[in-house]
């Protein structure tokens, strides 16, 4: 098998789990592969990790690989996703994070759940993403611009709010006075869209959910539609500019830019273990139903 592996800082608890992975992956004879910048801060941190490849790009990457093992929180696994585009390569979430709600693999279970990859203990959980085109000349992200949680616009430089004239396969369906809008994936609905009081929508559903963030006119409600519309949004404000982001990921806008948002043409494979599935992930980490008549 061929593993490559990806995580962004090496904090104290990191390095236990670190350990603990590379432990159990060795006696399988993989080869490992480690994303460049942070294969830098492994051996910065032990020498003893120096004889790994490295890949530094979505193209540098093995098409080969057999399971991408993200090391982090929720924000590294949007980050390695970035790496596996549309190669088919599923990601496994070590959670090295605060939540982990997309990283589930926690690390008291590292040594007994890791070793299930190679004996395919294992359901794979397909994840739609949204992809983000541009009237403008030069799009945000041209070389990743696409995004697994959500596509979200906000003001810039100011306290104002800004209006997002907003169109649904070419019908206008309103203008939003807010903060922002989020257009968000079943993925994102328990992220971002969640925060601002949007549904949660289980990982199957082909939806997507729109968002206002913090509407000034209380029949403002978010909103879900078919994950195979286009959406379009329209943004003016008194600033000349406003945020367009694409998960953690952002870039500068000229109002009056016009965004066109739609489900991307690949998914993103997850890797699930019967212990920690969907629904047993949003009662224990969001308390879903949370009721001691329940216990």
């Amino acid at each position: 098998m061929k593993i490559a592996i990806y995580g962004q800082q090496i904090q104290p608890n990191t390095e236990r789990i670190l350990e603990k992975v590379f432990t159990t992956l060795a006696p399988y004879t993989s080869e490992i592969s480690v994303e460049k910048n942070y294969f830098e801060l492994l051996i910065a941190q032990n020498p003893v990790y120096c004889n790994y490849k490295t890949f530094s790009n979505a193209s540098d990457l093995n098409p080969n690989t057999t399971v991408l093992i993200s090391i982090g929180g929720d924000g590294t696994i949007l980050r390695a996703a970035t790496f596996v585009k549309d190669k088919n390569i599923p990601i496994l979430g070590i959670n090295a994070g605060r939540l982990g709600f997309l990283a589930t693999i926690p690390e008291e279970n590292i040594e007994t759940w890791l070793p299930k990859i190679y004996t395919k203990e294992y359901k794979i959980s397909s994840r739609s993403l949204l992809e983000l085109s541009t009237d403008a000349p030069e799009q945000p992200h041209q070389n990743i611009n696409f995004a697994l949680n959500e596509i979200s616009v906000t003001r810039k430089d100011t306290t104002s709010m800004i209006t997002i004239d907003t169109y649904l396969d070419g019908e206008y369906l309103t203008s939003y006075w807010a903060d922002g809008l989020i257009v968000a994936t079943p993925t994102g609905s328990t992220g971002y869209s969640l925060s601002c009081g949007g549904p949660v929508l289980t990982p199957e559903v082909n939806s997507l959910v729109i968002t206002p963030i913090a509407p000034h006119n209380l029949n403002a409600r978010p909103l879900v539609i078919p994950d195979t519309t286009d959406v379009m949004l329209k943004v003016s404000g008194r600033e000349d500019n406003y945020w367009v982001s694409l998960d953690a990921r952002m870039a500068s806008v000229n109002n009056q830019t016009t965004l066109h948002i739609k489900k991307a043409p690949f998914q993103i494979q997850l890797i699930e273990f019967i212990e920690e599935g969907f629904l047993k992930t949003i009662r224990k980490k969001l308390l879903w139903g949370e009721d001691k008549r329940n216990s």
